[in-house]
């Protein structure tokens, strides 16, 4: 990876750590609920940050943190309740597929709120990622009749938070140093976070000596500290130095990584949504296939 330029480091890192997280939610699950996970997570992830970022926070000045706090919302806290609870339902890589929408997701909102132009490849591949991701659902619903794929919808939920962020990142916080961002969109968290945690039931005697939770706080920590604390600082730094949309591209390959690890753990992927993956991503294709007519 010596002569890639640095952006294709930092998106082939992240497709291997964001990849992976999909399979460690799934671990972290069985002994945690989606509001114990996704609130553990976040202060897992605080602490490691604010250990080795702490002093970066002095770099945002005082009129940024309003959008350093809409950031850690909208990129980090909403998210990671929305795929834990979609991933009570859905496989981990079915929902790293649904993902992949977040480049459309970016297009649209880059468009509709930061004037960003549309190409007629770039509409046309809009309805096309649209598409495949409602025929992804479907192939899913008939492949496994016992899973609520209406879960499916809070996956693209999540995408349009993602999409929303990265054009904040870009617009508002373009000249923030990338650990100095997610450093306090951590700090902005912590309170919150710790707020879900205390109503979870986390606190229990029974949940607290479990040796299934213990096994899944295992899951949880590799899962905060990496697909979260790491790839987030590496994900501020790809935004400032590329594009809304090749920043959230990473989302193309993470279904790779997700997929392997999926089939691994016994997940059931058929031709059908391999079909459907396959137009998500001509539709992802399409919406990067040629420059934009204006810039950030």
């Amino acid at each position: 990876m010596k002569n890639l330029p640095t952006k294709w480091v930092y998106l082939v890192i992240l497709s291997i750590v964001w990849g992976s997280s999909f399979i460690l939610i799934k671990k972290a699950l069985i002994g945690l609920t989606p509001l114990q996970l996704g609130a553990l997570r976040t202060l897992f992830a605080a602490a490691f940050l604010l250990l080795i970022g702490f002093n970066s926070i002095k770099k945002i000045k005082k009129s940024e943190w309003k959008w350093i706090a809409i950031s850690a919302f909208l990129g980090t806290f909403i998210p990671a309740f929305l795929f834990a609870f979609a991933e009570t339902e859905i496989d981990s890589a079915v929902a790293s597929i649904l993902n992949s929408t977040t480049p459309i997701m970016t297009l649209i909102f880059g468009a509709v709120l930061f004037s960003i132009t549309f190409t007629r490849n770039q509409l046309f591949g809009v309805f096309i990622g649209l598409i495949g991701s409602f025929l992804l659902i479907l192939a899913g619903a008939e492949v496994n009749p016992n899973q609520n794929y209406w879960y499916a919808t809070l996956v693209l939920l999540a995408s349009v938070c993602y999409a929303l962020n990265v054009n904040i990142i870009k617009r508002h916080l373009q000249e923030i140093p990338a650990m100095a961002i997610a450093a306090g969109n951590f700090l902005v968290l912590i309170i919150p976070a710790f707020v879900v945690l205390l109503f979870s039931g986390f606190f229990k005697q029974e949940v607290l000596y479990s040796e299934t939770v213990h096994i899944s706080l295992g899951y949880l920590a590799i899962l905060a500290v990496f697909g979260t604390g790491v790839a987030k600082v590496l994900f501020n730094k790809l935004v400032q130095i590329s594009t809304p949309v090749f920043a959230t591209s990473v989302t193309y390959t993470i279904p790779i990584i997700a997929l392997l690890w999926g089939f691994l753990d016994g997940e059931t992927f058929t031709i059908w949504q391999g079909g459907a993956a396959l137009i998500i991503i001509l539709g992802v294709f399409l919406t990067n296939r040629k420059k934009k007519t204006t810039t950030f």
